[in-house]
Formats: structure tokens, C-alpha cells, sequence
């Protein structure tokens, strides 16, 4: 069985550092994916709040694998400098907290238009040139609604930007109406870890192995391919901060067939417990 290890985005447990941690403890993860904390946006934090959020997570034994930012999920229009400076906001709480890595995304509005790459790269190219020498990865998402929504977009990027790294996210390519194996072998070479979720081809989330993302075949791929990080990010439930996720819009949570969870937290444990009998199986 491949030795995966396991990160959260917590704030679907709980919007309070508190429940974030008994969420992550509970279920055996000991890496956390920063993106709200005690209901505010990690873009958000002070320097104090970061270092005091840093602190806590290390007395709980908790590490903070990535910050999950939402760079790039601003329109293309929108001032660039103004982006450059909230990043490297984010870079300094992603140094403050250990991090290693930032996902960020590739800007709205360019609609798919192949003459909006040169200008996106430009704005990630100036982000990774800031973070030169500060020991933080940038990672690129696929998202719907963004450049890199599709396995193709996202590989131009890579391929003008050899030091941006890939977070694979397969429920993101279903909703796109990407071909997710073909997606992998794409992007494979570029990928440094994977959120877990999963959607039907209606774009629905459904907790992990029950959708038509392909997790059962991706896990083993994950492994062989050295992409030895998941964070869960179920989505099974709506929670703080989502709507915002989702471009203001209420996201397509679950079907008939998914149980009506009580809080955030039983919507996790239950994700939790589905993503490990995944990796038990292979």
C-alpha cells in the first residue's frame, strides 16, 4: 500500500483553529492546507495571527504542508500589482508557517482565449521571481472558470513557467468536462500533490471513490508518479468562505445518494474515512 501521507482543509471541519485541529488529529492527519482560520481568509492574516497560528499548529504536532491562497482568482483586468502585493502577503505567512508550498490559480475572465497566456504567465512569472530563495513552491490548481480550467491550458502554463508546480485536482477536471486520465498523463511530470474530491459528471460533489473522478485508478498513478501528499478537500457541505470559493455562486454539493451531514466536521470524518479505504485498497 503506497505510504500517502494525509493533509486537510480543515476549515471544512471547523471554522476555528481549535476544531480544525481535533478534525486533523482525529482522523490521523498531521498537515494542514491553510485557507481560513478562525473564519477569516488566510489572505487576511495579520503577521501576528500567522505566527500565532504557526504556533499553535506546532504545539498540536500539526504541520503546515501548503497555503491554500486564492491568488489568481481575481479577473485578468484587475491591476496586477495589486495581486503581486497580496501575494507576497501570502508568501509571508506561508514563511512564517513553514510552508512549503502556495497554490494559487491562473485569473478569470480570459474566457479560455489562447491570447491571454502570454499575460497570465507574465503575472505568475513576476510571482515566482518574488518568491526566488524563499523555499516555498508555487503550485498551480486547476479550477473551472480560471486559464488553466483544462489539462491542455494547464500544461502551456507549465510549459512557459518550468518552475510552477501542479496541484491535480480531479473533481475540478469533471466539472470541466476534462477526460481525467488523459489530464494526468498531461500533467504528471508537473504535479508536486492532489486534492481529494470528487464529483458525477453533473458536477455535483460526492465524497471520495463515488464520483467519475477516478480516484481509484489515480491513487496507485499518484504514487508511482512520487506525488506522495493528499489534501482532502471534500466539499460536502456548505461552510464558511465557500461561496467565495466559488465566485460568489451556492457550489453543487451532493446527490440523492450522499447521507445529509450535521456539521462540517461529520461531513469530513466521513470524507476522511472514505479516502482511507481508498489507499487501503490499492
Amino acid at each position: 500500500m503506497p505510504a500517502f501521507r494525509l493533509c486537510g482543509f480543515a476549515d471544512e471541519a471547523d471554522s476555528l483553529l481549535d476544531g480544525k485541529i481535533s478534525a486533523l488529529r482525529g482522523n490521523g492527519m498531521d498537515l494542514i492546507e491553510l485557507r481560513g482560520i478562525d473564519g477569516k481568509n488566510v489572505a487576511a492574516l495579520t503577521q501576528k495571527e500567522a505566527k500565532e497560528t504557526a504556533q499553535r499548529l506546532r504545539d498540536a504536532g500539526i504541520g503546515v504542508w501548503s497555503v491554500g491562497s486564492p491568488i489568481g482568482k481575481v479577473d485578468i483586468s484587475s491591476p496586477a500589482d495589486d495581486e503581486t502585493d497580496r501575494f507576497m502577503r501570502i508568501l509571508d505567512t506561508a514563511v512564517i508557517c513553514g510552508a512549503g508550498n502556495i497554490r494559487l490559480f491562473s485569473f478569470y475572465g480570459t474566457g479560455g482565449d489562447s491570447r491571454y497566456l502570454d499575460e497570465v504567465v507574465r503575472r505568475l512569472r513576476t510571482m515566482l521571481e518574488r518568491s526566488a530563495g524563499s523555499g516555498v513552491t508555487l503550485c498551480h490548481e486547476n479550477e473551472k472558470g480560471i486559464y488553466g480550467d483544462t489539462a491542455d491550458r494547464c500544461a502551456a502554463i507549465h510549459e512557459a513557467l518550468p518552475g510552477l508546480r501542479g496541484v491535480f485536482d480531479p473533481a475540478n477536471y469533471v466539472q470541466c468536462g476534462e477526460d481525467i486520465l488523459s489530464a494526468w498523463k498531461k500533467l504528471s511530470g508537473y504535479v508536486k500533490y492532489a486534492h481529494i474530491k470528487d464529483a458525477l459528471s453533473d458536477g455535483r460533489v460526492v465524497p471520495p471513490g463515488d464520483g467519475v473522478g477516478h480516484l481509484p485508478e489515480l491513487l496507485p498513478l499518484f504514487a508511482g508518479a512520487g506525488v506522495g501528499v493528499l489534501t482532502l478537500e471534500p466539499h460536502l457541505r456548505v461552510f464558511k468562505g465557500l461561496s467565495s470559493l466559488e465566485g460568489g455562486k451556492r457550489p453543487p454539493v451532493g446527490s440523492d445518494a450522499v447521507p445529509q451531514f450535521a456539521s462540517g466536521r461529520e461531513a469530513f470524518d466521513f470524507a476522511a474515512t472514505k479516502l482511507r479505504g481508498l489507499i487501503s485498497a490499492i
